[in-house]
């Protein structure tokens, strides 16, 4: 039987170094980030894609007329004072499927095939994967259903997701990218991969 998957992309920051909503910036003449990876998930063959928001991010959504594909739905995260941790179980607890699924940060606009098909090789062998260029961890990691449903029980909406995931086996799997490693955090960020 094939194993279906989904993906959380976190999105409920407030953008502080940016100046400006991560989701809504350029990707292409064509594309913003989300859209481009939004799309690349659903060209991957995710059953479910969950995009996780704060309220000030969904109007400029709708003050662009921006549209996603079926599948893809927008959660809003009522609390982004509380940190990546209670935007990750918002987006999780939205999901109809809870088994194999990718978390995506915004900040992170590129998503290669090849490293989410290595992940998706591990999938039910181990807790999570993790996927590594040259000894360093990356995105996005691929949380198996044990995960998703320990992360939904959990009180303590402030932990450190990288904590958490210490209580579990967890793989790392070697990817041929730098890619992985992105974070479009500050305008610099930015123009680096954009100008």
């Amino acid at each position: 039987m094939k194993m279906e998957y989904s993906v959380v992309i976190l999105a409920a920051g407030r953008s502080g170094r940016m100046g400006e909503p991560k989701f809504a910036l350029r990707f292409n003449d064509e594309k913003i980030f989300l859209e481009e990876i939004v799309g690349q998930y659903l060209a991957f063959g995710c059953k479910e894609i969950v995009v996780v928001m704060n309220g000030d991010g969904k109007k400029l959504f709708d003050k662009l007329n921006l549209r996603l594909p079926g599948i893809a739905k927008i959660v809003i995260n009522s609390h982004p004072e509380y940190e990546r941790f209670f935007s990750l179980k918002t987006g999780l607890n939205s999901l109809a499927n809870s088994n194999n699924v990718f978390i995506h940060n915004i900040d992170n606009p590129f998503v290669d095939e090849d490293a989410l098909k290595l992940l998706f090789k591990y999938a039910g062998k181990h807790d999570y994967c993790v996927p590594v260029y040259k000894d360093r961890g990356g995105h996005p990691v691929l949380l198996s259903g044990k995960v998703v449903e320990a992360i939904l029980r959990e009180d303590d909406s402030g932990i450190n997701f990288r904590d958490f995931l210490k209580r579990y086996d967890g793989r790392t799997v070697g990817v041929e990218t730098d890619k992985i490693l992105v974070n479009i955090n500050t305008p610099n960020d930015y123009r680096e991969y954009f100008s």
